[in-house]
């Protein structure tokens, strides 16, 4: 772990091992940390963040410009130990470790704009004054799906701010988590600003969250029953709270649509990551006059993409990050086939050859998808593709919000009218219209409902880090 500019290992001396889910084979060991070593780390933040908060914003940049250099020097490092850990293509790793990166530039940018501001008072003998200030230690968790990417989404807002973060990475993926410490301990980030606590039990490390007072910020990408329970867990002490939660995300095909170019982005976003992504369609709503192109051109995309270690080449499908992800694709699928849709290609287990090692789903597509299937309300976190034809468009808002989720929505059209009343009226922070990758380290990310709280990117990103302070001055 790394705490307080150091390398330790846990208190109790405990280790746990990572795994690689393409082969099942471990790769390597790291300290199983517990509530005292997130103490310990909280410790460390929180003397640090005496000096650090009192830094001007061009001082603490220099830190984040300096890390964002050795990310992008050290990339096809940072690519290989995520593909081994994580299972993601290579190709797709590196796009990752840019994507990470980007943040770590933007913020060293944007926090030079954390602007306060006069406010003119009635009375003429009194002036009010506006600051923005880092709100304090943070604890932050992120998941293994975006190993590298997601830290620097939570690092890089955080100290551009004036604030420390403990962090607790996902225990599927510690090594990545190591390697970009290693990239914060060599651009010169001082003493207890960042801080590392990997453990196999995260229950003792949210709970020290939560519980300690210093700890006045908590930001946590994963689950939305996860993040309920820090909901609740922050309410004592009101400690502010940043959620990237789950997501349902309807991609929605108009009846005006060009169906080869909707499947053509459909095949890119949904197997992305093995479709291990958050805002990965979910729910795919095509109008019946189309939907016969439309899933021929899928088919056809989809059936040649090759499963396989991502170091191989010509490998587009990655394994499942473990045995508890496929058993739950499995359950959604035989569920819904069950109940009368139709399976397209696909629907099973990869256990061919070297396959059979690792946690392989093969692409699939399933059409005739409806309400009573289980895939239907479920997030599914895996590379399926429920097809759902429909016959009227007055319809669609109705079909695509009727779901507690939030996050993100897809929409094909060349109508703009129409993509304009999808865009309005769809309860999901995040929209694309004819886009398949409506992200960037400049824009606001975040959901709706209960996809989450609070928004990362952007100027909100860093917003979620400050305390606004107001000071009347009579004179």
């Amino acid at each position: 772990m790394f705490i307080n500019g150091q390398w330790l290992k846990a208190q109790s001396g405990d280790t746990f091992q990572s795994y690689n889910p393409a082969s099942g084979e471990p790769i390597g060991q790291v300290p199983a940390g517990k509530s005292a070593d997130a103490v310990k780390a909280i410790d460390a933040a929180a003397e640090a963040f005496l000096l650090w908060s009192c830094q001007t914003a061009y001082q603490r940049s220099h830190f984040l410009y300096e890390a964002h250099a050795l990310m992008m020097a050290d990339l096809e490092r940072l690519a290989c130990i995520m593909t081994e850990e994580q299972g993601k293509p290579i190709q797709a790793a590196r796009n990752e470790v840019k994507y990470g990166a980007d943040f770590l530039l933007w913020y060293a940018e944007e926090g030079k704009r954390v602007y306060g501001r006069t406010i003119p008072s009635a009375r003429s003998d009194q002036r009010f004054l506006v600051l923005r200030q880092p709100v304090g230690v943070v604890g932050a968790i992120t998941p293994w799906n975006y190993p590298i990417s997601m830290i620097t989404r939570k690092v890089a807002p955080a100290l551009a701010a004036g604030c420390t973060i403990v962090l607790k990475p996902a225990e599927a993926t510690p090594l990545c988590a190591s390697a970009v410490f290693e990239i914060f301990e060599k651009a010169g980030f001082p003493a207890g600003v960042a801080n590392l606590v990997t453990a196999l039990d995260p229950g003792p490390i949210g709970e020290t969250f939560l519980s300690d007072f210093r700890v006045r910020k908590v930001t946590f990408t994963g689950s939305t029953t996860v993040g309920k329970m820090l909901a609740k867990g922050a309410a004592p002490q009101l400690k502010r709270l940043s959620l990237e939660l789950g997501g349902h995300a309807p991609f929605i095909v108009c009846r005006d649509a060009d169906p080869l170019h909707a499947a053509k982005g459909l095949a890119l976003v949904k197997f992305l990551n093995s479709g291990q992504a958050c805002i990965s369609p979910n729910r795919i709503f095509v109008h019946t006059e189309i939907l016969k192109p439309f899933l021929a051109e899928l088919t056809s995309r989809v059936s040649g993409l090759k499963a396989g270690s991502g170091f191989d080449a010509g490998v587009r499908i990655g394994p499942l990050i473990n045995e508890r992800e496929l058993d739950k694709i499995d359950r959604q699928v035989q569920d819904a086939v069950a109940k009368g849709a139709s399976l397209v290609t696909g629907g099973c287990r990869l256990t061919d050859g070297n396959l059979g090692r690792g946690f392989f789903f093969a692409p699939t597509i399933l059409s005739d998808v409806n309400s009573d299937m289980s895939i239907y309300r479920e997030e599914t976190f895996g590379p399926v593709a429920p097809v759902i034809p429909y016959d009227n468009e007055d319809d669609l808002l109705a079909m695509a919000n009727d779901t507690h989720y939030g996050l993100a929505s897809y929409v094909y059209t060349r109508d703009l009218k129409k993509a304009f009343r999808l865009f309005e009226g769809l309860q999901f922070g995040i929209v694309g219209i004819n886009d398949i990758n409506p992200t960037s380290a400049a824009a606001p990310f975040g959901g709706m409902k209960e996809s989450g709280l609070g928004r990362e990117g952007a100027s909100e990103g860093i917003g979620e880090y400050l305390e606004t302070k107001l000071g009347g001055f009579s004179i």
